[in-house]
């Protein structure tokens, strides 16, 4: 488990576990239920929390929900909610996302008195997570602080044609954080079958994209971990390089 520093006010805690420590915390992922309820208690009480994080069923979708204590729906595995983001201001109350190449995207307002956790792949960060997350939370967005967590990077995230299409169409600025690739990077399942249905493929930045879509969407401070998803097979899961993988989870709570 990696603790996030030097991002947020000393008032607010931020974590990543990792492939290598607690392992996987994902209930859809084919693992059994019973070890995955387990392994998030454990987690819970490593980090101390008297509250169980909000955990979310993510579709890539961009609806952001609020995290209150007390609400029935905050259980384990059985009543996840259906949502891609969370925010809360509650003490003690923990926002966390699952991801496996997806960002991980962590937010506190500058005082301390909110945070929030998205999910963004391609499809939510296209539809507008990102920006419904600013949205959300009840503070002007200048003061907030979003740290982008591991994720793939665009040396390994092949996409075809009609995803950087997409994107453009958005915003013809995004074409920026595309580079044509012929070749193939690595020779994973999921890269092998790109290639062989479109034959233009490009290489894709998203932490790069959602840190200008924070910029514009006017958040105060943005910081990227700069951790790669896929090229560390030992810290991080990543569904581009073993699709049969886990997830880790990113969370984020006010401690005092």
């Amino acid at each position: 488990m990696i603790k996030v520093t030097g991002v947020f006010p000393d008032t607010i805690q931020a974590v990543v576990t990792t492939a290598d420590g607690v392992g996987n915390l994902a209930a859809h992922v084919g693992d059994d239920p019973a070890q995955v309820v387990l392994r998030r208690r454990q987690l819970q009480r490593q980090l101390n929390l008297a509250k169980s994080p909000q955990w979310l069923q993510q579709v890539h979708g961009t609806d952001v929900i609020e995290h209150r204590h007390g609400d029935k729906a905050q259980r384990l595995t059985r009543q996840q909610r259906v949502a891609d983001a969370c925010w809360t201001s509650g003490l003690g109350t923990s926002c966390a996302v699952l991801t496996a190449d997806c960002l991980p995207v962590l937010f506190a307002s500058q005082n301390g008195s909110h945070v929030a956790a998205a999910h963004a792949g391609w499809r939510g960060l296209l539809a507008g997570v990102l920006q419904n997350t600013v949205t959300a939370v009840p503070v002007p967005a200048s003061e907030l602080i979003a740290w982008i967590g591991p994720a793939i990077s665009q040396p390994h995230f092949q996409v075809g044609d009609e995803v950087r299409q997409a994107f453009v169409n958005a915003n013809p600025a995004f074409a920026d954080f595309f580079l044509a690739d012929n070749l193939l990077a690595d020779n994973s399942p999921v890269a092998s079958k790109l290639a062989h249905e479109s034959p233009q493929r490009w290489l894709c930045d998203l932490a790069a994209i959602a840190e200008a879509v924070l910029v514009s969407a006017g958040v105060g401070k943005v910081v990227q971990s700069g951790w790669c998803s896929f090229a560390d097979s030992q810290r991080w899961y990543s569904y581009r390089r073993q699709p049969a993988c886990g997830r880790m989870a990113s969370l984020i709570w006010r401690h005092h």
